[in-house]
């Protein structure tokens, strides 16, 4: 777990004071006012993404600190996909999300009779990262990071190993000639779908004749791990590592990791909290939390604290605090209106 502290020094710094401003005008605490929660009991599950899992988890410490001592809140982080799994058997509350729910998992949560609001609360980038004392590596595009992390990368164990790929798919190559040890997240992960989306490994795949199977996948031979400090971790092991983790973890790893920039053909671009808000950075995605609205009429404790989480003092300061980028305005307002329809306060 992140500490508080660390998150919002990172962010607070490179946050822009008109997206403050932004962001804390209007709108007020909407739902963050739990009148009599404070005689709440009772448990709240919440499982899900490792990425989300902070802002969750931080803001169930200033609920319990400020409205509710005495409701129990558990919060893991076993990956988006996994927490989809036990919120559509009914098994949690509230779903932490990397991405939106999937098709195939809606469909699942449908037939079992579970019903659900979903929540914007943040905006998180991806990181692509080796170790600092790679040096031939500063920026990557797309078609770069398809030859070194696509379906048709299996096998390649050397950054130069791909330069012909790249070549093919309109990367710019001249990779080293070093070795390549891959550590990312898994396939559990919504950090992993979301990498695929955003870097279009899948159409890329598609267009050059990979079986639609294997097309949205990353190549099956590097490392997989839940766990983004092992991601972490594994960037220093060798001098020529490559790996990918939500922004928030690469910030707080400091110097221990290189953060690559990315051209998503505008040019390279580093991960910033700046270029991350302003959508210029193109591994930029939104976080969510997804509500049972079973649980939301059978337990009085997930309206008190969802309230809490859409007000100032989730979206506003636990969000950034937690090393995440705050919602602009509008978008903060998006979310409480969709919690006010569903929750009828």
């Amino acid at each position: 777990m992140r500490k508080r502290t660390q998150g919002f020094a990172v962010v607070a710094a490179a946050l822009s004071l008109s997206l403050l401003a932004a962001a804390c005008g209007g709108g007020g605490d909407a739902g963050a006012d739990a009148t009599g929660a404070g005689d709440l009991t009772g448990t709240i599950t919440i499982s899900g993404s490792s990425t989300v899992q902070p802002i969750s988890s931080l803001v169930a410490e200033l609920f319990n600190e400020d409205v509710a001592p005495n409701v129990s809140i558990s919060v893991d982080g076993p990956g988006t996909g996994d927490g989809f799994v036990l919120f559509c058997k009914g098994e949690t509350d509230i779903s932490d999300a990397s991405r939106q729910i999937e098709p195939e998992e809606a469909d699942a949560c449908k037939s079992a009779g579970i019903e659900y609001v979903e929540l914007e609360v943040g905006i998180d980038g991806i990181t692509v990262m080796t170790n600092p004392a790679n040096d031939a590596v500063t920026c990557l595009n797309k078609g770069d990071l398809y030859s070194l992390f696509g379906p048709e990368s299996t096998d390649i164990d050397t950054w130069s190993g791909a330069n012909d790929l790249a070549a093919e798919v309109g990367g710019t190559g001249n990779f080293p000639d070093a070795p390549l040890d891959i550590t990312a997240p898994g396939e559990e992960s919504g950090t992993y779908d979301t990498f695929i989306e955003l870097t279009g490994i899948e159409d890329t795949a598609i267009e050059r004749g990979v079986p639609e199977d294997e097309a949205a996948a990353l190549r099956k031979d590097y490392q997989p791990s839940p766990d983004d400090n092992v991601i972490i971790q594994a960037m220093e092991g060798t001098d020529t590592p490559l790996g990918f983790v939500g922004f928030a973890y690469a910030e707080e790893a400091g110097d221990q990791i290189k953060e690559i920039q990315i051209d998503g053909g505008d040019g390279c671009v580093d991960p910033s909290a700046e270029t991350i808000a302003d959508g210029s950075y193109p591994l930029s995605r939104s976080l969510y939390i997804y509500v049972s609205t079973n649980a939301l009429a059978d337990n009085p404790a997930v309206k008190a604290f969802v309230d809490y989480y859409v007000g100032d003092n989730g979206l506003v300061t636990a969000v950034p605090e937690a090393g995440y980028i705050q919602l602009p305005q509008e978008r903060i307002d998006a979310t409480r209106s969709a919690w006010q329809t569903a929750s009828g306060s």
